[in-house]
């Protein structure tokens, strides 16, 4: 039987140095924080992607290094499993613990005890996928991944600067490869050549759409997006700003997909380059969330976020499966999080199944699975479409009874290949609400008007202890701290249309306070009066006390 290597763990181990003042937390987004402190987070995780590999009997297991749509000065890292999903909820404690070991000798026997506990047969093959976005950061936290790879002895390949989707998308071409599951040709211009070839089949018989400006927030999807410009040719025309990505301090900052859902409003940088009856996007730091929105005819800004996302394609796939005449054998649910619109809840209840589900991709994409054909979308952008594998079967099986049926199917075949099913991604969503535009003759106008959101506001709360703060229902009510909840539904009450919840962030010490209402100024209100209920609760300092909050 084998053993760990523990001569070259420890050796390279002491390399990488745990800082004795902090406890990391692998979350709904993996480990996040400072850059400058996740040095021995990263060797640690190269070591247990190898275990994690060796488990699942040498499957290809991913790491990304990013923190999205964090500040430049953070970056983060997070595990892939071999079908491109999140990691396993068992292991994130796994993850956490190796993480917080204080010394060289209390990680390895950590090792040994998870080697142990998970039964892991360390004489399997352990094989790894990498990569990062462009964070300053990024270079040395690779360069203390690869020495995590190398004690544990794991293959790998350097996937390079890429977007999160793309890595997963990888992982599970890698390991679906040659197989009748194949996802794609297991490469970055695999991956452009589905999404394009998809796409111009999905539009090739409709009027060509107006020009597109894309936001790419001064991040990685702006490297991909010139790629995918590029295969797209005359088939889309796109313009692309945000895109500086050597800029020190530009990723993020006063653009991309947070910045426009947080604030609602536009970019600064695009105002030169939106005219009226102008649509447009913007990615997030690593490409994985994506928000629109569009000037009316007075030039007044409008947001179409992650629930105009979801009403948009689901209401267009569930036509499609009528039309195909596949009502009876394919049903299409939709999932969402408490930050969902109320509007956007009532319109697409009104339509097909909608379940709440606590926030976080893994929760999301977990609901989605239980149905014939899942999507989600959360209110910030990040979601996608999964199809399932009888559903996959059920398409391929049919026989259509009319050239409109014919029609149809062709269509749904071409969305299986067109969505990134991995995980929520920009470019991938972004050719989809395109598609659904094209097929609706929709501008921005028309998309809006499927419902009128309540007016809505989210407010971060900076707190010393996020995890003071525990939820249930769907996160949507608090259970600590004690009476805190009572009275945040007493404000509720006192507003039309009222509803807000508090939440702990996943990523980074804030809590999250979303407020609605039936019009902005009492919307903008109940959120600034909760917030300043839960600072006042959390012990905030009187004298930094944000003035705007109540």
């Amino acid at each position: 039987m084998s053993s760990l290597p523990i001569e070259s763990l420890t050796a390279l181990a002491n390399r990488h140095l745990k800082p004795a003042d902090i406890t990391f937390q692998y979350g709904t987004a993996g480990f996040r924080t400072l850059g400058s402190v996740l040095d021995s987070v990263l060797f640690r995780v190269g070591v247990l992607a190898g275990l994690r590999s060796k488990k699942l009997d040498g499957r290809t297991i991913g790491v990304m290094i990013t923190a999205s749509h964090n500040p430049e000065e953070d970056n983060g890292v997070k595990l892939v499993d071999p079908r491109g999903e999140m990691l396993e909820a068992s292991w994130e404690g796994h993850a956490t613990s190796l993480s917080n070991a204080a010394t060289t000798a209390d990680f390895i026997s950590a090792l040994e005890s998870l080697v142990q506990a998970t039964k892991i047969d360390l004489s399997k093959p352990a094989r790894v996928v990498y990569a990062r976005d462009t964070r300053p950061s990024g270079p040395a936290l690779v360069s203390a991944l690869e020495d995590g790879f190398t004690a544990i002895g794991a293959e790998t390949r350097n996937a390079g600067v890429t977007t999160t989707p793309i890595l997963h998308y990888l992982v599970r071409s890698i390991n679906t490869l040659g197989t009748e599951d194949s996802y794609g040709p297991d490469s970055e211009e695999g991956y452009f050549a589905k999404l394009s070839n998809a796409y111009k089949k999905l539009v090739s018989s409709r009027a060509p759409s107006p020009p597109l400006l894309i936001d790419c927030a001064n991040g990685v999807g702006a490297l991909a997006a010139v790629k995918l410009v590029g295969v797209l040719g005359d088939t889309l025309k796109i313009t692309l700003v945000n895109n500086s990505t050597t800029t020190v301090g530009a990723l993020n900052k006063n653009c991309g997909a947070d910045f426009v859902k947080t604030s609602q409003k536009l970019p600064p940088s695009l105002s030169e380059h939106l005219r009226a009856g102008d649509r447009a996007c913007s990615l997030d730091g690593d490409a994985d969330r994506l928000i629109y929105y569009y000037l009316d005819e007075r030039s007044q800004f409008h947001l179409l976020d992650g629930d105009k996302i979801a009403a948009l394609t689901a209401a267009f796939i569930v036509e499609l499966v009528k039309l195909a005449g596949l009502e009876s054998d394919i049903k299409v649910g939709i999932v969402q999080t408490a930050y969902a619109n109320g509007a956007s809840t009532k319109y697409l209840q009104d339509r097909l199944p909608v379940k709440c589900v606590p926030t976080g991709v893994k929760h999301l994409h977990h609901a989605a699975e239980q149905y014939d054909v899942g999507v989600y979308f959360e209110a910030n952008g990040h979601g996608t479409v999964l199809f399932s594998n009888n559903t996959l079967k059920t398409l391929k099986a049919h026989q259509p009874q009319s050239p409109a049926q014919s029609s149809a199917l062709e269509h749904l075949i071409s969305l299986t290949e067109l969505i990134n099913q991995t995980v929520g991604d920009a470019l991938s969503d972004m050719l989809l609400v395109e598609v659904v535009l094209a097929h609706k003759a929709y501008t921005g106008v028309e998309w809006d008007s499927l419902y009128a959101d309540l007016p809505n506001r989210l407010v971060k709360v900076v707190v010393g202890d996020r995890n003071a703060f525990r939820t249930t229902d769907a996160e949507r009510r608090l259970v600590s701290p004690a009476g805190l909840q009572e009275k945040i539904e007493e404000l509720v009450n006192r507003f039309q249309g009222g509803r807000s919840f508090v939440r702990p962030s996943g990523t980074e010490d804030v809590v999250r306070v979303y407020a609605e209402a039936a019009i902005r100024s009492q919307a903008d209100e109940l959120a600034f009066r909760v917030a300043g209920l839960v600072y006042d609760e959390a012990g905030g300092d009187l004298a930094k006390r944000p003035k705007e909050f109540l």
